[in-house]
């Protein structure tokens, strides 16, 4: 599987971005799907996730303002990130996992994208 994210950029405070994830090989459209971030001097943490069947599940910290989707035909999953805050600010890569259903942990994503970054100025 390889993953492919873009979308990223230079938003102001309040702004929108939408993050696409497009999976290519051999597809992950019956695994769960990841988002991750790591801003700089930070670890890398957990944003959200979509399983196979649709369910959500989001770090407090973007709850509310990000939304994951997902279109298993074309193989593809979104970020959408709106409220944007500079504390966003940050290399989104998105994971897939290797089962239909996963949690937070980066060990339950076998394959990772490239990474997209997003600054959001104040």
């Amino acid at each position: 599987v390889q993953l492919q994210a873009s979308g990223g950029g230079l938003v102001q405070a309040g702004g929108s971005l939408r993050l696409t994830c497009a999976s290519s090989g051999r597809t992950s459209s019956n695994n769960a799907m990841g988002w991750f971030r790591r801003a700089p001097g930070k670890e890398r943490e957990f944003v959200g996730r979509i399983n196979w069947s649709g369910g959500t599940y989001y770090a407090d910290s973007v709850k509310g303002r990000f939304t994951i989707s997902r279109d298993n035909a074309k193989a593809t999953v979104y970020l959408q990130m709106n409220s944007l805050k500079p504390e966003d600010t940050a290399v989104y890569y998105c994971a897939s996992g290797i089962r239909p259903y996963a949690g937070w942990e980066a060990s339950e994503y076998r394959y990772w994208g490239q990474g997209t970054q997003v600054t959001v100025s104040s």
